[in-house]
């Protein structure tokens, strides 16, 4: 049985996840509450979100996230690849900044004008 703590909305419903029983879970009070609960139990996901250079904008910096989540066994090498990235302005809110990241499918998007 695992244990999590909900994040889909701001009651933090303590889950449990039955790994044994078709991953049922338990203790939601919502249908994002088993949604969320037996993604974290089989295939935990993170959107990541961050910064990466950019050069002739308001800013040095542009913020930027993943267009979905990504696994989270790959957060780390993820900003890696993020923290390699220089743009040179103008950049675009949906610009795509790194394209496929990680051969994950998903890719980092700007979430802001520059």
């Amino acid at each position: 049985m695992k244990q999590f703590i909900c994040i889909m909305c701001p009651k933090g419903c303590h889950l449990s996840v039955d790994e044994q029983n078709d991953y049922a879970v338990t203790g939601y009070s919502c249908a994002k509450g088993i949604k969320y609960g037996k993604a974290e139990a089989t295939n935990p996901v993170r959107v990541v979100t961050s910064t990466v250079v950019v050069e002739g904008g308001q800013r040095n910096r542009v913020p930027v996230k993943t267009a979905d989540g990504i696994p989270k066994t790959e957060v780390i090498d993820a900003m890696k690849v993020i923290n390699q990235v220089h743009l040179k302005s103008p950049v675009h809110i949906g610009d795509v900044v790194v394209k496929d990241l990680l051969g994950t499918g998903i890719d980092v998007v700007a979430t802001a004008n520059m």
